[in-house]
């Protein structure tokens, strides 16, 4: 009982931290007088309420979460602050169901960037800064913000931490305190969103353009200020500079902070992870960009491997832009951009999917079973990066992929049998449990998810949850070891 009002009062401390986002849509709203005002400051008072009632009523149980509970916590959060979020669009969006907002919140704050609005060039400037926002609060996880403060109010955060934190490989810090660590990792973040609204704003784009779309690119959620996405802009300079962006954010944070208290680039040669995910994607875009110009899908080679390009590394970084509509281009190309999505992201980074550590432990330790049946007797330890990863990682890898595997497969035949054609439920689920955007078929960028029934959307939404938080948090509390003491 201890336990569950410790996490309560936590629940509310994080709701009125929450709160204090909407201040700045609501300083857009005065800047544009786009008449947003009075909803946004509702939306602040009615979150800030709730959760000041949680936490009085519970003020007396702060304390240590228990691993269970800090598990608990998080996914209550990733399920409650969407909801809180949706009252702005609820507010200012006509005939917007709570279904649809739920699911636009849900898919900015695990960064997916899929959605269900439509002339999103109308729409009032506070709205578009909104959504694009929750993306970059999201990317970097609202838990770990908060476990630079929560312990300062009386609740410990490394539980939270390890619950949310992406990548199989939790335990490593860069601090002796979890709370720096936390801080490290936020001021990276800041300072390189910074760098990338004002290259943004340099390349073309306005002062509000740029700030949506460096939350988006950081956060690699792929929410656009505009229905064309970035096929409205029509700059090569604006693809440019988000593809170095969205390289950026794809690459483990605790690599670019130590890359930089160091005062070295060659942190990023060391680094396995690193060094394999900028090959491959951009490998990809070479031979992507080839083959399109090879099939005579656009007729300059130099054509081809722009839009190659810019598409390919957005999908397989999980952040989402389209420039063009890469659902006409030959079957291979967007499934391979799909595949790209599943593993590409680092570990640490905002991008979803495996994760790349994770598909380098699986070949490596597919190598080293085939070592144990030619040499029963040999030793061998899996090595990545010149370091022994113990066997309870390897096993652990193993379950979530398998897992992953199994969520695919579920969710997918689920929107088959709601009606949904294969290719447009299998690449939809993806997708969202990726957290990379659009899919294929109808589901493609040139249409988006509001053409899903009720029951599609939440099989979605489920989805992007249980990507974002990796899955085994997700599943954990349905298990009845969870509850038993």
């Amino acid at each position: 009982m201890q336990h569950s009002l410790t996490v309560i009062h936590a629940l509310g401390t994080m709701l009125i931290l929450f709160s204090v986002t909407y201040l700045f849509p609501i300083c857009t709203s005065l800047i544009y007088q786009d008449g947003t005002l009075i909803d946004f400051a509702l939306a602040m008072v009615m979150t800030f309420a709730v959760g000041c009632l949680m936490w009085m009523l519970t003020r007396h149980n702060k304390g240590e979460l228990s691993i269970r509970h800090g598990y608990l916590l998080v996914v209550l959060m990733w399920t409650a602050m969407p909801a809180f979020a949706t009252l702005p669009l609820l507010l200012l969006i006509n005939g917007l169901s709570f279904t649809d907002a739920y699911f636009e919140t849900m898919s900015a704050m695990t960064t997916t960037g899929a959605t269900v609005l439509t002339q999103l060039d109308a729409l009032p400037p506070a709205i578009n800064l909104w959504r694009h926002e929750l993306i970059w609060l999201g990317g970097m996880g609202i838990i770990v913000l908060a476990v630079a403060i929560l312990p300062l109010l009386g609740v410990g955060g490394r539980q939270l931490y390890k619950a949310e934190t992406p990548g199989p490989m939790k335990d490593s810090t860069l601090a002796p305190r979890i709370t720096e660590t936390a801080r490290n990792l936020w001021l990276v973040y800041l300072c390189i969103t910074l760098v990338c609204i004002l290259s943004l704003n340099v390349a073309g784009m306005s002062w509000l353009d740029a700030i949506c779309h460096a939350f988006s690119t950081m956060g690699l959620g792929g929410f656009s200020t505009h229905d064309a996405s970035i096929g409205y802009f029509n700059s090569a300079v604006i693809e440019f500079v988000l593809i170095v962006f969205m390289l950026l954010a794809v690459i483990n944070f605790a690599t670019h902070f130590l890359a930089w208290r160091e005062k070295s680039l060659k942190l990023y040669l060391r680094d396995t992870e690193t060094l394999c995910t900028i090959i491959l994607i951009l490998a990809s875009c070479l031979g992507i960009g080839t083959f399109l110009w090879w099939q005579g899908t656009y007729p300059s080679f130099w054509t081809a491997l722009r839009h190659a390009s810019f598409n390919l590394i957005s999908i397989a970084t999980d952040c989402g832009f389209a420039s063009v509509d890469f659902n006409q281009w030959p079957m291979f190309t967007p499934l391979w951009m799909l595949f790209l999505s599943c593993i590409s992201a680092s570990s640490g980074s905002t991008g979803g999917g495996i994760k790349m550590i994770r598909t380098l432990i699986l070949i490596k330790q597919t190598g080293r079973e085939f070592l144990k049946l030619l040499h029963p007797a040999a030793v061998n330890p899996l090595k990545i990066g010149g370091r022994v990863v113990p066997d309870n990682i390897v096993f652990s890898v193993l379950s979530f992929i398998f897992l992953y595997f199994m969520s695919v497969v579920i969710l997918t035949f689920t929107l088959v049998i709601s009606g949904l054609d294969f290719v447009s439920a299998f690449s939809g689920i993806i997708a969202c449990i990726n957290n990379a955007g659009p899919g294929l078929g109808i589901l493609g960028p040139a249409s988006n998810y509001g053409i899903l029934n009720d029951f599609q959307t939440w099989i979605c939404t489920l989805a992007m949850l249980i990507g974002r938080l990796e899955i085994v948090t997700v599943l954990i509390i349905f298990t009845p070891h969870f509850w038993r003491r």
